[in-house]
Order: structure tokens, then C-alpha cells, then sequence
């Protein structure tokens, strides 16, 4: 992607040890115009990244709170429009701004609020209005924050060999906020605005207090199924309300709160099957996992029912994993030679306490056992 760079206004933030006095402070370096930007050391050092930044995905309800890049809506009250936004009043200020001077002025303005963050730190932060010509006529605002490396040094001459570098940055740890959103190419969302942070940290979260992030898949997809639930339980009681109901409600409340959940016995196949496929309707590839004991096992919602049963036998839980292949990775083991027996030929076992011995002629001694591979015996193993 070829972005055509209007206008660059280059900061340097120092905080703590970094700045002369025990706050923090920040200075305006520059502020570059297409002409001046070409000619700068600069347009090697971003070029690459406005296409990265624009590419980079995000969903909007992402797996977690912690993904590094998401998706923000500006938040505005019910009947206002845009405009009502400081956030994107001040981010399209920057969008519209035609020279120089007022692109300054307002980026500076930005950097002020900035600094009222929580988790800033010393760096360089870079604002840039760019045009990508070959698809809009309207410019992208671009916000990037580069930390300072730490022991940075470079060969300085056959002297002292290197000398240190005070104030590095480097591309690779970039944070950035793009307005606006262009989820598809060609397609903008002047509704969204795309910031890349760290996962630890929420650089931009506090900067932009209002801009609201939709809930993470995983707790959209709970809450549909509590509602399922609720509705299970409406259906299931209808106006009884004995302390029997009181009681399950109670206990539905606290399995749904709690972070390790045991299997409830509730529904039976089909229902689970049926409200199974109401969430993968939404999204098909929607994680699936469990834990049996001590195995986990992990997969698709969309398997269970087909390559993921669970069951009882023999007053035991069992998971029942169906496919056409084996597939083992790293460490090489015995199982991987196992003919597998009828899955008929092992139930007995289950529930029984210890496996049957699987071997022809094998012994509950551990030096018999052994001996039944010494050289010259029979056997049913193939050396």
C-alpha cells in the first residue's frame, strides 16, 4: 500500500529518570510536510509500516481482553451523532487539518492528553495524516508510539569501538492507532478506530475514554448461553416458584460465575446439540474444551455430537473421540504402535478399576515381565 504522507508531527516523551525533573515531559521535535517528509530519514523508517498497520486484523469481539489489536466504537448517547464525540472530534480535527501550522496544533494538543495516561513512557510518538490515494480521497490519521531501546550501542571508530545511542527507537514494539477503520480494502468505517498495543498494557484505552470496546467472543458467546439457560428455566418451572426453584436458580447462578465449571446434567443431547448450533451458526470455528480427570481435550463446538461425545459407563464419565487417523508429534512412545482393540472389547473395563492386561501370558511381576522379552523366549512382539 502507497500512502501519500500530508503532514508528520514528530514528539519525544521523557518520563521519570528519563526527564530533568521527577515528571514527565515531552518535546515537539518537527513537523513534516509531503516535500519535507520525502526528503527525511523518517519515510524509510515508516513507509513500510502504514500498509502494516492498515492490514493488521482485529475482530471486533475478540478471543480476550488481552489481544493486542482491537477494534473501538466512539461512544455517543442515544439520537447524537458523531460530533458529539471528543475523541473523534479530535482525530478528525487532524484529518482535516490543511497546513502545517493547524496539523501541529492540534497533534500537540493530542500529545497533552496523552501524557495524562496512566501507562505512558518515554518514546517517540509520531502523528501522520496520509492519503492512500489509489482508493480514497479522504486522508487516514495514523498515532504511533515507539518506547526507547535500552542498550543500544553502535561501532563509533577504532578508538572506543562503539559509543552509546541515548534516545533509540525502533519499529519492531510499535504501537498505533489508525482512524479510520478499513476492516475490508476499500471499505471504511468512520465509526472505528484500530489500536495496536500491548497486551499487558492500554496505552490507547486510557487515551481515548470514549471509544468503548465490544465484549470478547468467549463472554458474548456465555451470555447467550446464560440466556438459554434462563429460558430453560422459565420453560421448566413456568410459575412455580417453590423454594425447589429457588434452589436450582441459586445453583445455575454460581456454576455460571465460577471459572472451573463440573459437567450440570441438565440437557440432553439434542438440546445441547440444538443450542450448540445456534453459536456456531455465528461462528463456526468457535473453540470447544474440556477436562477428564487429568487429560485435557481440546476441538471445535461444532464436533461435539459427532467426533466428541461424552457419556456414562459403568458410573464413569467418558469421552469418546472419533476420526479417520492418528497423528503424534514430538516425543516418541509404545502407543504408537498399539493396534487399537474393538471399542466394544474394552467397555467391561471401564469402571472396573485397573485395566486388564493386554499381553498374552502376562505376569503381575514386573521381573517376569521382563524376562518374557529375554532372548530365545516366545513371544508376541516382533523382535
Amino acid at each position: 500500500m502507497d500512502f501519500t504522507v500530508h503532514f508528520l508531527s514528530f514528539f519525544v516523551i521523557q518520563t521519570d529518570s528519563e526527564a530533568s525533573d521527577s515528571g514527565k515531559r515531552f518535546k515537539h521535535y518537527q513537523t513534516l510536510d509531503n516535500e519535507d517528509y520525502a526528503q527525511s530519514e523518517l519515510k524509510d523508517f515508516l513507509d513500510g509500516e502504514f500498509g502494516r498497520i492498515v492490514k493488521r486484523k482485529a475482530e471486533r469481539n475478540p478471543v480476550s481482553e488481552t489481544v493486542p489489536t482491537k477494534i473501538g466504537l466512539f461512544r455517543v448517547e442515544p439520537g447524537y451523532e458523531l460530533e458529539s464525540n471528543p475523541d473523534f472530534n479530535l482525530l478528525q480535527r487532524l484529518r482535516d487539518a490543511e497546513d502545517k501550522e493547524r496539523f501541529h496544533s492540534i497533534a500537540d494538543e493530542l500529545v497533552r492528553i496523552y501524557m495524562d495516561t496512566s501507562a505512558v513512557r518515554g518514546g517517540a510518538l509520531i502523528v501522520v495524516q496520509a492519503q492512500l490515494s489509489k482508493l480514497f480521497d479522504e486522508s487516514f490519521l495514523f498515532v504511533m508510539k515507539c518506547d526507547f531501546e535500552s542498550k543500544i550501542a553502535r561501532i563509533a571508530d577504532e578508538r572506543s569501538l562503539i559509543s552509546r545511542v541515548e534516545m533509540a527507537i525502533s519499529a519492531k514494539s510499535m504501537k498505533s492507532i489508525l482512524y479510520p477503520n478499513m476492516p475490508e480494502e476499500g471499505m471504511l468505517e468512520r465509526w472505528e478506530v484500530k489500536i495496536h498495543q500491548a497486551s499487558h498494557a492500554r496505552y490507547f484505552e486510557d487515551f481515548l475514554k470514549f471509544v468503548t470496546y465490544e465484549k470478547p467472543l468467549p463472554e458474548v458467546m456465555g451470555d447467550q448461553v446464560l440466556e438459554m439457560v434462563q429460558q430453560y428455566m422459565e420453560d421448566k418451572w413456568q410459575d412455580h416458584q417453590g423454594a425447589e426453584r429457588k434452589e436450582e436458580e441459586e445453583a445455575i447462578e454460581i456454576w455460571a460465575a465460577s471459572e472451573k465449571r463440573e459437567l450440570q446434567e441438565k440437557w440432553t443431547p439434542e438440546q445441547v446439540s440444538a443450542a450448540s448450533a445456534v453459536l456456531i451458526e455465528q461462528k463456526p470455528d468457535l473453540g470447544f474444551s474440556f477436562k477428564l480427570g487429568d487429560v485435557t481435550v481440546k476441538g471445535l463446538l461444532a464436533d461435539f455430537g459427532s467426533a466428541i461425545r461424552l457419556a456414562r459407563h459403568n458410573g464413569r464419565y467418558v469421552a469418546v473421540i472419533e476420526g479417520g487417523s492418528f497423528l503424534f508429534e514430538r516425543g516418541v512412545s509404545p502407543v504408537e504402535l498399539l493396534h487399537p482393540p474393538e471399542l466394544t472389547d474394552i467397555l467391561d473395563e471401564i469402571g472396573s478399576g485397573e485395566p486388564e492386561a493386554s499381553g498374552a501370558g502376562a505376569s503381575d511381576s514386573g521381573t517376569d515381565f521382563a524376562a518374557g522379552f529375554s532372548a530365545g523366549e516366545d513371544s508376541d512382539v516382533p523382535w
